[in-house]
């Protein structure tokens, strides 16, 4: 060219521009791409557009809808403000509950609501020749959009909230302000929500005693203290998610599980993430790998001397673990006792609502964003999990702060849900991409060492856990592990979510679970059928789990002394913030 810029160098900076521009972009939209949001909406609008019949079919909905609100209304005048309601909200729906709900005029306010709800689920599924993605988006956006604008949500709306305000003559909402410019405080200031400062990692968090053994770039490795006398000689070794700190494993003493493993006679090792920089970029799922379950388990086995180790993983974890065995089964490598899985995916096709935000629109959009820091902050994924229960975590939270004055006292899981970590935009690109959208874990083209791996392999006995309430890995699709090995797998259903689902002691009220076995050559069983015939228990899984690695361990021995002490749990690496 004449002003001697040469192709090679347009192309980089148009590049480098285009980047800059959308990530500047996802700043602005909390890491959510416009284009995919308008594709959806786009989709579903043109193709109602031209379907008459369907046009029809709502406005003699909208019609019923309106007729059903009429008669009710007519029907609680004559019996002065009382009557069976038109329409009933959701089960998991407890906005509506309160008594004062069904005094005038708010039950005319909620019926209507409920009513045009439903409508809009109505108009947003079943058009005809939208793609599920988009359907499923549309329908998603569209109850967001609802929710922000419940009746529930505003002072003159809400009995409850009025009741409150007459009672206390206003101090609540003059609580629910000083509430509010708190949490703006902490929010701007970079401090831990309201009441988190009185769980410390290390003082009240993470308390188990135990030693850093081993420390490389990306983990720290503590081996924790025998409790008792004589342990299994198969050491358990616990990855967790690196999107996550390692001590949802390790919380208080009464539901810590690490600190029960201990005390059931295990020798127990757990990684401890980094918390990756801008420098950590250009680290991949490889060196989190090698550097991770691949290093601790030679760490462990040099330690400790045992022939096998039963190895377990919590969400991403899980699904690192998994390809770490599926590699080592490959290659003959024949260390793992065990594998347990914790809330982990194997195929991520059916992975639930969080589909909604990974398509090649948005993974394209955060990769940008990436780019440009290096990392994808807590923060910018903070968005996208509060949406998938925001009447729970995000409008439910400003009513009870905000205008009923009150503040939920912090717990301890709680307070490790606000100490979030980064990830580093390779390892994070490679995990979206090959994971979610291609799938290749589960269709047997994910590539270890330039070497396709296939869990297949795997012969090592297998415990699953799914929760009925994950919103993060559906137990459905958790339970798809039956399907792709052909290995022993017991698997358990617990009642909670993606986090209060695992951490369940026993003790702890009202939780259940569900468990079956299937064998190595026993018939494949949907996951509906297994839930009709699993066996109902009442209380903690984790006794099951013990008795479950207790059946495939060797006769106690003797502990084995600990490895070289680099420092005192719970070490530096998940105190960095």
């Amino acid at each position: 060219m004449g002003d001697g810029l040469d192709s090679h160098s347009v192309t980089a900076f148009s590049e480098v521009l285009d980047r800059a521009v959308r990530a500047s972009m996802a700043r602005a939209t909390a890491g959510l791409a416009p284009t995919a949001i308008a594709g959806a909406w786009l989709d579903w609008g043109v193709h109602l557009a031209s379907l008459p019949g369907k046009q029809l079919r709502l406005a003699e909905k909208g019609l019923s809808k309106a007729v059903r609100l009429g008669t009710y209304a007519g029907r609680c005048a004559a019996s002065l403000g009382t009557s069976e309601p038109c329409i009933e909200p959701l089960t998991h729906d407890r906005r509506f509950d309160d008594d004062a709900w069904h005094r005038p005029p708010f039950n005319l306010i909620h019926q209507a609501f409920l009513l045009h709800q439903q409508w809009w689920s109505n108009a947003t599924t079943g058009v005809r020749g939208v793609t599920p993605a988009h359907e499923r988006s549309v329908e998603f956006m569209s109850r967001q959009m609802l929710d922000m604008v419940s009746p529930s949500n505003f002072l003159l709306t809400n009995p409850e909230v009025l009741e409150r305000t007459f009672a206390e003559q206003g101090r609540n909402l003059l609580r629910g302000w000083q509430n509010l410019l708190d949490d703006w405080h902490r929010t701007y200031s970079l401090r831990p929500p309201a009441g988190a400062e009185d769980f410390v990692v290390g003082r009240t968090l993470a308390t188990t005693p135990g030693k850093v053994v081993y420390r490389n770039h990306l983990i720290e490795l503590i081996q924790y203290a025998p409790t008792t006398k004589e342990v299994r000689p198969e050491p358990v070794l616990i990855v967790p998610a690196w999107i996550m700190k390692y001590y949802i494993l390790d919380l208080s003493q009464q539901n810590s599980l690490v600190r029960y493993l201990a005390a059931q006679g295990f020798t127990v090792f757990m990684i401890s993430w980094r918390n990756p920089g801008p420098e950590d970029r250009y680290l991949g799922m490889t060196a989190y790998r090698e550097q991770g379950p691949m290093a601790a388990l030679d760490v462990v086995q040099s330690i400790t001397g045992a022939e096998k180790i039963h190895a377990a993983g919590y969400c991403l974890g899980g699904t690192l673990l998994a390809i770490t065995a599926a590699a080592m089964a490959r290659d003959g490598d024949e260390r793992l006792a065990s594998m347990t899985l914790f809330a982990a995916q194997t195929d991520f096709t059916e992975a639930g609502e969080l589909t909604l935000f990974i398509d090649e629109a948005q993974v394209a959009f955060l990769e940008d964003m990436m780019w440009e820091q290096g990392f994808l902050d807590a923060k910018q994924m903070a968005g996208a999990f509060t949406m998938l229960r925001s009447v729970d975590l995000l409008w439910s939270r400003m009513v009870r702060d905000y205008l009923l004055g009150e503040r939920m006292p912090m717990i301890d899981l709680m307070a490790w849900n606000a100490d979030a970590t980064r990830m580093p935009y390779r390892m994070h690109s490679e995990y979206l991409r090959r994971l979610f959208l291609e799938n290749q874990l589960a269709t047997g083209k994910y590539h270890v060492d330039g070497r396709t791996v296939a869990l297949t392999d795997i012969r090592a006995p297998i415990f699953a856990v799914g929760t009925e309430k994950d919103h993060v890995a559906p137990w459905r699709s958790v339970y798809k592990i039956h399907l792709l090995t052909d290995t022993d797998v017991t698997y358990v259903l617990t009642s909670g979510g993606h986090n209060a689902g695992i951490v369940s002691e026993p003790g702890h009220p009202r939780r259940r679970y569900r468990v079956a076995h299937t064998g190595e050559q026993g018939p494949f069983v949907d996951a509906d059928a297994w839930a009709e015939v699993a066996v109902p228990k009442d209380g903690s899984w984790w006794p099951e789990w013990i008795d479950w690695l207790d059946e495939r361990s060797s006769a106690p021995v003797d502990p084995p002394v600990m490895g070289a002490a680099i420092c005192d749990a719970p070490g530096t690496y998940v105190r960095m913030t």
